[in-house]
């Protein structure tokens, strides 16, 4: 499996021959967006930051397009998505966070989340249950910050978190506050984490900073 960030909390995830997009940026935002074909797109919020599945559409390439909770399965990917809350953009809003199982992986996609507090009505922490990848932001401003975030990392317990929602958006510092949260201040970017499932034994909350791909 490869991973690679794409600003705000744009992802491409492959493997193999299939592509899944999380949030890709829409092109009526103005944050730089990535154009490239994916077989499976999710939308966590129905924001023109994170909902421009028609830069997830490329040539023949169009995704199977999954906006909110439900469990589905496109290509033998399983995916479960936990409605919780975001105030991005100044609004209560739904946010929805996946829960995605990849070649024997279990990655979980936050979005943007807002809230540490799920509520115990909607099984949220099902989503939580042997994660092995963690994609959560950190930026502040409707998102979780980066103090929140980690805390809540440390509750999940996976064997990686990819930090996102930072940078161009949301607090300018939010990346370093996180690192220094972590203990991880000499984590030094990358361009993408490939990765396989026997890679990821003996790892407990390692941090991976992805370099945005614009």
């Amino acid at each position: 499996m490869i991973i690679s960030y794409h600003g705000v909390e744009a992802f491409k995830i492959q493997f193999g021959d299939t592509v899944i997009a999380l949030n890709p940026i829409s092109k009526e935002s103005k944050f730089k967006s990535t154009k490239f074909g994916a077989d499976i797109a999710l939308v966590s919020l129905n924001d023109k930051d994170m909902n421009g599945i028609e830069n997830a559409t490329h040539g023949e390439r169009a995704p199977f397009a999954i906006t909110g909770p439900g469990e589905y399965e496109v290509k033998g990917i399983f995916v479960k998505g936990f409605p919780t809350v975001s105030n991005y953009g100044g609004e209560e809003r739904i946010n929805t966070i996946y829960s995605v199982a990849i070649e024997g992986m279990n990655v979980c996609f936050m979005g943007a989340i807002g809230s540490p507090d799920f509520g115990s009505e909607n099984n949220v922490e099902e989503a939580f249950e042997n994660i092995d990848i963690l994609i959560v932001p950190i930026g502040g401003e409707g998102v979780l910050d980066s103090s929140a975030s980690y805390k809540m990392a440390v509750d999940i317990e996976p064997k990686i978190i990819i930090p996102m929602h930072y940078g161009d958006i949301g607090d300018k510092n939010a990346l370093k506050m996180f690192l220094k949260e972590a203990g991880a201040e000499k984590v030094s970017p990358i361009d993408k984490l490939t990765i396989k499932k026997k890679d990821l034994e003996g790892k407990e909350g390692e941090v991976v900073i992805l370099s945005p791909q614009i």
